[in-house]
Order: C-alpha cells, then structure tokens, then sequence
C-alpha cells in the first residue's frame, strides 16, 4: 500500500485526538511526532519538520527507524517500543543523538507518552527538545574552564578565596613551594592567624577598601620564606554575589631586585658609587630644612681636580677613571657619618656639610681635603699628584635654596682655581662679577666663528743668525661687539670646555693657510706658518682629512706648514694620537714639540716620535741673562735638540741681551716683543717688506 494510503488511513483511525494535535500543531518551537503500535508515523508537527527536515508528507506512515534514529540505534529503539507495547515498559525521558534528513547528527531531549484511544490502539507520543545550542553553550563552559585550568597552571600566581572577614576558603596554585604555609594550615582559618602581623594588617587594610570602593585595590608586602626574602604584590577584588574576596598574589621578588639597580643607578654614581648629582641636590634641600628648623649652618663644598682634564687627555680616561674612584675613597675618608659626598660629574665632587655651628668646622673641612689630596696617586705603577680646588659656601648667608647655594660654591671654587689651585675659597658677593664674566664669553662665544668675531694675528719668527723672518706662528684673537676684545687666556680654556676649540681650530687652520699662500707670492720667499694644535682635535676624526683638504684648496707645501703641541698630549699612549702623528709626518708637515720644560718633560717623546722642531718657553727665556739655572737648561735643551737633528725655537725674547745669549748658545729661531708683537696679516706683510729691504 502506498504511504499516502496509509497515512490517510491512519489519521482517521486516530481521529480523537485531533484537539491534542491542534495544541502541537501550534507549538513550532518543540518537535511532536506520533507512532502507532508498528512504530508508523501517524502524526508530524511543523515542529517535527523544522528539527529534522521532512515534511509532515514525508513521515507520515514512515517507520521510526527509517526516519530519524540511526542504524546503530534502530534494535534498541524497537526493542524498547515493543516492550512498552507488550509489556508495559515505559521509556525513559534522556538525551539521544538522531539523525536528520541531511544526514547530520542532532542532539535532543526526547520524552514519551502512550495513549490508547477509541479503538483500543496505542498510539505513542514523543516530543523531543533540539539541545544544538544548549551542547554550543555548554562546550563553551567546558572550553572556558579548559581554558582556565590552563591559564591556572600556566601563571605562577597564587589565588586565594576569602570571606570578608579574612577567612581562607580556597586557593589555586600551580606550585605548593610557593606557599608560605601548607593547605591544610590555611584553609578555614582567617589570615591573621597565618600571616606575620604587618603584613596581615596590610591584608585587611586593603579587603576593607576593596569592599568600600567595590573596585580592585593592590598593595606590596615581603615575606622571609625559606629561599630568603622574598618580596610580594597582593590584588584583591570584591566578588559581589557570593560576597567573598578574591586575592591575586605575584612573585615579584626578581621585578624588586632590578627595580632597586634602577633606582641605585638613577641616584649614585656607576663609576664612583657615590650619590649622584640628583640624589645629592635632594640631600642638600633636607640639609636645608633640617637647619632651618634647627636654627642650623650647613655648609656647601665644590670640588674640583687641579689639572685632570690635561691627565685624563694624556693617560686616558681608564687612568683618569681609577683616579676619580681613589678619589672619591679619600674624600669619604674625612666626613662624618651624617654628611654626604657625590659626584656632580666629571671631575667635580659636592661634600655637603649638616648641623654647623660656625663656617670654620667648615674650614677644617676644607683644610683636611686639601692634605689628603696632597699625597700622590699610585696607578699604574705612576705616582700622580692632583691638588684640589674648593669652593665653600654657607647657609644661610650664602643662599637660601639649594641652587643658589651650589651656585655661590661653584663660583667660590673657580676664585680657588683663580688664586693658583691647591687651595679653597669661600664664597663673597663679588666673585659673581668674575663668574658673570665666564658665563657671558660662553654665551657670546657660540655663533662667533659665523658672526666673523675672530681674527688671526701672526708673531714673526726670525732666524738667529741672518736677522731674517723666516715664517710666524700664528694666534687667534676674539673681539666680540658686547664684551670687546677677549684675551685667549680667558676664552681659549672656555673653548676647551665646551668642545668649540674644534671648530675654531680648523678656522685657523683655513685661515693661516690661505694668508701663508698669499704671503709667500707676495715676496717670493718660503716662509712657514705655525698653527697650534689642542688635545682635544686630536680626538677628532676628521682632523688629518680636514689638513690635507685645506693643503689643497690653498695649493700649501705640507713642508711650510707647522703643527705645534705639547708634550701633554703625548702621555696617554693612545694609538689615535700615533697614528695622527705618523699620518702628519707622512704628509711632510713639520711637527714642533711646543712649551717644552713646563709639562712632563719626558725626552723619549723626542725619540719616540718624528719631531722636526723644540720650542723652549718664554718662562725659562725670561730668566736666561740673569738666573744660571735657566740658562743652563736652555743651552742644555739646544744641545741637546741638535743632537737629535731639532731645530729649536726660543719663545717670548724680549731684550736684546737675550737674544745675544740665544746666538752664542747655538739657538736657531727666536720670535717675541724684541721683534714684534703678534700682528695681523696686512701689518706682517709690511713687516716682511721692511725686514728683507
């Protein structure tokens, strides 16, 4: 028979229960279907044509097993239908998985209900829930607490579940050594009665401002544990609907640690340990209310090392780095307990004084300094002696704030380098004129080079013997329009100072050059030019490049140009200082060996290096027709420099008896006042003119 026969057959054979069926055909949200005693369909709701895909045409007289339940499930299904049938066992409600008409699984809860009506035939009802979303909802928990149990495991936190009272409920942690008591000494029993009482206070403070401001609260607490003491972040939130607390805790012992190398490195010295110029300007504004309200003196000391810039660029900055750790040893040796040493920078060192009475236990201070510094340094298998210079001020007389204060002593201390070095100075009111000063040559001295302020002057050089000017060293002189002429003893250190001496360098460089092509066409004559080089070009790496580029340009002989130094850039050894050496004697330039016998004196540079000229200082000069012992030296110093194959050059003669002496002792060249003052270029040329008429 065919299934529409069949299932108009069975509808009408089980007409009764029409108004049941009107109530399912008006529930699509559920699938109702009906059986008869031979598992046929006798009933589909639109419910039932949503969930598995036939229509109510499709099923109706279709058996059960040929629709929806899978082969592997079809023996239990009609085993379980017959045994209801005959033997009144009913089927219990669960959650099965059936198939739809696509063939996909489908997961529902499906319950049963038998009838018998009219004609004594039993009918079965099921109605099955779709469980689709519910299974989607539920392996999000699953994977959701998956996921949670991972993350548990996988952070090192500790968490712990309180009430609000402090009690412990639970706790989660992926390593037990990490607790500071076992479980079961925890569990159930409030915090302050495992806690140490600091920290415990800390716990509650914390729980009761997280409950107030129904927001987290964080706080950090150490505790000694067995592997030593170890320092904690606690975070503890409100849990609302439960009213209990949650506490995070982290391990940040390792985080403590490096945070304490950042501070320690943002408030002391890494060379020296000493506090920084940061963490000392913070004491002496303490220092400064302390005595305020003590109705104290306090006292500012700067210091500064005699003559290290000039041992720093001689034996490099590894020397020049031990002495500043010895030093910084010998000036802790004489403070109290309460007052404080640091570093500014460089070589420059702030001892703060606390609780002063009178300026003089600041004068015994100073003094104490002084003494110490005047026995020498052992580096290096060198003995090394560095005065310091001091510069002392008192509060409150001398300032009221901290910057004043640090300002009146660096102002005192440069009065000391003033006076000779060695020595201290306190601070007065006129040494600001004398600081002013510095302060404005620095301020004009940028942008001099561009507004064209500087100017070469030359000092003739004259042959001993002929009378005759052979060349001229040539000196760079400053006039600016606010400050009028400045004297290179004023803004040549300066220059040093701030870096701009490379600059003005190469100014020299150009500007002697191109005048010394000018003069030599002017008259026909060879004469040569000498340029005083600094310590601090020879650091840059552009010096020997620049010098052959200016040869060049001006069409120079490398052999009329000489190039001046002092024997203190010679010490350090560095092998930048060599190879600029080696790389100026390869280009034919000369190279004179300049103020010799006020530095270190050493003849092996002599040797050592390719030197063409010695220069002798006016200072011993000066002396030579009245003091034996200057001229001993200056005849020995020829001598000597003959030997050697050195031309020598006599600086700063003024008298004509000296320059008798210089010739009977053999000098070659001699430049001065005797001759001429340094001049600029227009009068040297009228100069030269005049001599070689």
């Amino acid at each position: 028979m065919e299934p529409s026969k069949v299932g108009n057959m069975l509808t009408h054979q089980y007409v009764i229960n029409d108004p049941l069926h009107q109530v399912f055909n008006a529930v699509n949200a559920i699938s109702v279907q009906g059986y008869d005693e031979q598992r046929r369909v006798i009933y589909w709701n639109k419910g039932s044509e949503l969930l598995y895909g036939y229509t109510k045409e499709d099923a109706i007289g279709q058996k059960i097993e040929k629709l929806i339940i899978p082969k592997s499930m079809c023996d239990l299904v009609i085993s379980a239908h017959s045994d209801w049938i005959e033997k009144g066992i009913e089927i219990p409600a669960a959650e099965i998985t059936l198939c739809k008409k696509n063939g996909h699984d489908i997961s529902v809860f499906s319950s049963h209900v038998m009838f018998t009506n009219q004609y004594n035939n039993k009918q079965m009802y099921c109605i099955d829930i779709d469980l689709t979303d519910a299974r989607k909802a539920q392996a999000q928990v699953t994977l959701k607490e998956k996921m949670l149990e991972t993350i548990f495991e996988a952070i090192p936190d500790l968490f712990f579940l309180m009430e609000p009272n402090g009690t412990i409920c639970d706790y989660h942690t992926s390593n037990t050594s990490d607790l500071y008591v076992s479980p079961t000494q925890f569990i159930g029993r409030n915090m302050s009665d495992v806690l140490p009482d600091d920290v415990a206070n800390k716990f509650k403070t914390h729980i009761s401002k997280a409950l107030a401001q129904e927001k987290m609260t964080s706080f950090d607490y150490e505790l000694a544990m067995p592997s030593g003491l170890l320092y904690f972040e606690a975070r503890i939130s409100h849990l609302k609907k439960p009213n209990q607390v949650m506490v995070i805790i982290r391990d940040i012992t390792e985080q403590h640690k490096s945070d304490q190398i950042i501070r320690h490195q943002a408030y002391f010295d890494s060379l020296t340990l000493l506090p920084n110029r940061f963490l000392s300007l913070d004491r002496l504004s303490q220092i400064l209310v302390e005595a305020e309200r003590n109705d104290e003196k306090a006292a500012v000391l700067f210091l500064d090392l005699d003559d290290f810039k000039k041992v720093n660029d001689s034996l490099g900055h590894e020397v020049g780095d031990k002495i500043l750790v010895k030093s910084a040893h010998r000036l802790q040796q004489v403070l109290r307990k309460e007052d404080t040493v640091g570093r500014l920078g460089g070589d420059e060192f702030i001892i703060l004084l606390r609780g002063l009475t009178d300026h003089q236990d600041a004068l015994a201070v100073a003094e104490n300094l002084l003494n110490l510094f005047r026995q020498p340094f052992k580096i290096d298998r060198r003995e090394l002696i560095l005065t310091l210079s001091i510069g002392v001020a008192i509060y409150p007389k001398d300032g009221c704030c901290a910057s004043d204060l640090l300002r009146s002593a660096d102002t005192a201390m440069y009065q000391a380098k003033a006076l000779g070095r060695n020595t201290y100075s306190f601070f007065t009111p006129e040494m600001n004129i004398v600081m002013q000063r510095r302060f404005e040559i620095e301020e004009q001295m940028r942008g001099a080079l561009e507004r064209n302020e500087f100017e070469l002057h030359y000092q003739p050089q004259m042959d001993v013997k002929s009378a005759s000017i052979i060349g001229a060293e040539a000196l760079l002189r400053w006039h600016n329009p606010v400050l009028g002429n400045i004297t290179p003893d004023e803004f040549i250190p300066i220059a040093e100072h701030t870096g701009l001496i490379v600059a003005m360098g190469e100014y020299v460089i150009e500007q002697a050059l191109s005048f010394l092509n000018l003069w030599q066409k002017s008259d026909l004559n060879n004469y040569t030019m000498a340029v005083n080089l600094s310590p601090r070009q020879f650091r840059d790496n552009e010096l020997i490049p620049f010098i052959k580029k200016v040869l060049s340009d001006t069409g120079t002989r490398p052999t009329t140009l000489e190039l001046e130094i002092t024997e203190g850039v010679l010490m350090s050894g560095q092998s930048y200082i060599h190879d600029a050496l080696i790389s100026i004697n390869a280009l034919g330039i000369k190279l004179s060996m300049d103020d010799f016998g006020t530095g270190y004196s050493s003849l092996s540079y002599l040797r050592q290096y390719p030197f063409d000229v010695l220069k002798i200082d006016r200072s011993f000069i000066n002396g030579i027709t009245i003091n034996k012992a200057d001229c001993d030296l200056v005849k020995a110093a020829i001598a000597m420099s003959h030997s050697l194959g050195l031309t020598v050059i006599a600086e700063g003669v003024e008298t004509k008896e000296q320059l008798q002496l210089l010739e009977r002792l053999g000098c070659d060249i001699v430049q001065g006042y005797y001759f001429s003052k340094p001049i600029p270029a227009v009068q040297l040329l009228e100069f030269s003119t005049q001599i070689h008429r």
